[in-house]
């Protein structure tokens, strides 16, 4: 299939265009079944042939959709750290997907770019692929994507010719504003609800929000988020005063089991945190377990990557007393990836917050540092956990004995030698 597979491609791209809603459909599920059965690299350069340059937006966004999709498939490695050929193609193409004219279409350029720029060679990898004059938009575009995530696939508006062609042909018109998928129709329905105006009205809007969160069907789970979201940033008011009831449904969207849920879930939170912060104070403890103890050891590397983004959100919106405990239980007890990330925000927030609550800090911290310390192999591994602990530790070490001073090998000297040993050679390896 490889042989063929640039006219192929190149074909169902075109169709993409037609506006039969049937042809589209089919369309879709060919280029579905392409990206998952083809080699990643040949499907990545038959897209970007096919359909980067293509005149009709609808063809554009069709390929940029499929393009994030093979993104995924092939993982960072082999794209920030694998062969030229595959990242000298991909970057200009993204470059043009975040600049198109159409909202859907920036939306999957940006959307390869929040899945990567967690990976250490993205920096790196973006100032030797992206030209000179695209650089700095690209970095704007990412800085914006850390500050305030990626958000839900947008509605595409009509272009100024559609939105003046009342005259012409059905089918030009619906080409001209670029009718989007039922799920994005669905997300746009959820934000005509108005808001309750009533005790009664209020007891049966939380009904239908937590049903919608909790629906079989995944499509209504993404519409409860979004009206989540709405609400968050329209009607504040009414989401604090029935916080706990609609968090406890929303927190298992936060592990659900259709990736895309899941991940819609964490990129909702992250917008939601600056808006409730320190609001969400009566669900952080119930919060905090669902959006880390899958998510930071997850393969998917979008929900991965949301997941950090709404850590360090709860950071910087939340006060971090808050924090403390629910970050220590996780650096202790969590696994692998995730033991590595928190034990690192909980260094950060000993920076932070030891000035104010130094009692509370050496209290609780202290006894994640002297598990780590005590458990911690030579090579910097803890047994059964997975993974390399040893520069997530020595951070926290630093980071408590930037604030405690020689009080902390004082305390440390009350553990075992080991303990002792360990941190004086971490904090002789940070110095």
């Amino acid at each position: 299939m490889d042989q063929e597979l640039d006219y192929t491609v190149k074909i169902l791209l075109h169709k993409a265009g037609e506006s039969n809603t049937f042809i589209r459909e089919e369309v879709d599920k060919a280029l579905k079944a392409m990206v998952n059965n083809v080699t990643p690299a040949r499907a990545l350069c038959s897209l970007i042939d096919g359909g980067q340059s293509h005149l009709n937006s609808a063809v554009r966004r069709c390929t940029a959709q499929h393009l994030s999709d093979t993104v995924e498939l092939m993982g960072l490695d082999r794209i920030l750290s694998g062969t030229k050929v595959v990242a000298d193609r991909l970057f200009p193409a993204i470059v043009r997907f975040t600049q198109d004219s159409s909202q859907q279409t920036r939306y999957y350029g940006r959307k390869m770019l929040f899945g990567m720029m967690t990976h250490p060679d993205f920096d790196k990898t973006i100032e030797k692929y992206v030209s000179t004059k695209d650089l700095p938009y690209i970095r704007e575009s990412v800085i914006n994507l850390r500050e305030k995530g990626l958000g839900g696939l947008p509605l595409d508006t009509p272009s100024a010719k559609g939105r003046h062609s009342h005259t012409g042909s059905s089918g030009r018109l619906r080409d001209a504003i670029n009718i989007p998928d039922r799920e994005t129709s669905e997300a746009y329905e959820v934000i005509r609800k108005t808001a309750p105006r009533n005790l009664l009205e209020n007891e049966e809007y939380v009904k239908d929000i937590v049903s919608l969160l909790n629906a079989k069907d995944f499509r209504d789970r993404i519409r409860g988020i979004k009206q989540l979201l709405f609400d968050a940033e329209n009607n504040q008011g009414f989401v604090v005063a029935n916080i706990v009831k609609i968090f406890d449904a929303f927190k298992c969207r936060l592990n659900d089991l259709n990736s895309k849920v899941n991940r819609i879930a964490l990129e909702t939170m992250h917008q939601m945190i600056p808006l409730l912060k320190d609001n969400l104070s009566p669900v952080i403890n119930m919060l905090i377990p669902a959006m880390v103890d899958n998510n930071l050891n997850s393969r998917n590397p979008g929900i991965y990557a949301a997941a950090k983004n709404v850590i360090q959100a709860l950071c910087q919106h939340l006060d971090n007393y808050l924090l403390l405990q629910p970050f220590c239980t996780k650096a202790q007890f969590l696994n692998g990836k995730a033991k590595q990330d928190m034990t690192e925000k909980l260094a950060d927030i000993v920076t932070e917050l030891y000035p104010r609550k130094p009692k509370s800090v050496e209290q609780k911290v202290l006894v994640v540092l002297w598990h780590l310390l005590g458990n911690m192999t030579n090579s910097g591994s803890l047994p059964g956990t997975g993974g390399n602990i040893r520069t997530a530790t020595a951070k926290l070490s630093k980071a408590l004995f930037a604030q405690m001073g020689p009080s902390l090998l004082t305390r440390a000297a009350s553990q075992s030698p080991h303990i002792k040993k360990t941190l004086e050679e971490l904090l002789e390896i940070e110095s």
